[in-house]
């Protein structure tokens, strides 16, 4: 058969490629060998999902289509703790159904949120039952709602649905803490927390949160380094798509990153607090929140930086202060 000039090139080019195959395959540990000298080991690029909405810091993801009218109704937020699991400390007993059922000193998180409502402006409700999330036109008299240390399934299937149709419409969602042990089998929630995932923590320990944006609404206020006592998660998948607002510094940390399941920690970028535009809506999250002490009047390291981030945490989100910038 005669060589060809296309034979040729074929030819070529499947050697080029063999050749970049066994190169890349030459420059990648094998499973169980540790990574070359020198190569970061931190759990960074754990899982890039496409949740197939529009996503990131660009403004033109937020759907401005006129739901919310603060010049009249004011600004409001719903808190919602529903636990379908482990119940933290900070949340109190669980809460009986209806719409803003009585608090007592216990329930420490859901308090600090009134107050700080109260403090600054804006009307806060409170709920744990799902039945109050059970529509669209519900949710769109909140200009955001806080998923407040939530545990595993908190919405059945009519409040995931207007959950994502409130947040299309152009709402704003706060995550804290616990919000990311929630939902996990619901890909567009988990988007929503910027495509992550709490996968474990280490011991609660004293360590220093680094403020690497100024310019949000969230930070603004906070000094460059502030201590904090936390239980630092570690995510899986890795945040994507978003603006880190503030990380800790794993070189603080007593006893180190690394979590009860195994996960190492995330080195030099390990989040603590990020924002995106999401699906339509805003979205401001924070895994930091785990103290009961964080919550309350009790003195503690850091506390007051820490209330004053998730205020502008969540008036970023609802619309009132300069979002993820």
């Amino acid at each position: 058969m005669p060589i060809t000039r296309n034979s040729l090139v074929s030819a070529g080019l499947a050697a080029a490629l063999t050749a970049t195959v066994m190169l890349a395959g030459s420059a990648l540990p094998q499973a169980g060998q540790a990574p070359p000298s020198g190569r970061d080991t931190a759990a960074e690029n754990l899982g890039r999902v496409d949740y197939g909405v529009c996503r990131g810091t660009d403004p033109g993801c937020y759907h401005g289509w006129g739901n919310f009218d603060p010049a009249t109704d004011g600004y409001r937020v719903l808190v919602y703790s529903r636990t379908a699991g482990p119940r933290h400390a900070h949340l109190g007993p669980v809460l009986p159904a209806g719409l803003n059922p009585p608090l007592t000193p216990a329930h420490a998180a859901q308090s600090a949120l009134v107050k700080l409502g109260a403090e600054h402006g804006f009307a806060v409700d409170w709920t744990e039952d799902v039945a109050q999330l059970s529509s669209p036109a519900r949710l769109f008299r909140y200009n955001a709602v806080i998923f407040m240390s939530t545990t595993r399934d908190a919405l059945d299937d009519p409040a995931q649905t207007a959950l994502r149709q409130y947040v299309r419409g152009g709402g704003g969602f706060v995550g804290i803490h616990n919000a990311f042990g929630t939902e996990y089998n619901f890909q567009w929630y988990e988007g929503l927390l910027g495509g992550a995932n709490y996968y474990d923590h280490g011991r609660n320990q004293p360590g220093t949160v680094v403020t690497t944006s100024r310019r949000d609404a969230s930070t603004a206020g906070l000094p460059a380094r502030w201590d904090f006592t936390d239980e630092w998660y570690n995510l899986v998948p890795f945040p994507s798509a978003v603006r880190i607002l503030a990380k800790v510094d794993e070189a603080t940390l007593p006893d180190g990153a690394a979590g009860g399941s195994g996960h190492p920690g995330h080195g030099r970028n390990h989040p603590v607090s990020w924002c995106q535009y999401y699906d339509g809506g805003r979205s401001w999250v924070t895994t930091l929140g785990h103290t009961v002490e964080a919550w309350t009047d009790a003195p503690t390291t850091g506390d007051r930086y820490f209330l004053e981030h998730v205020r502008g945490g969540i008036e970023s989100a609802m619309g009132r202060g300069p979002f993820c910038r």
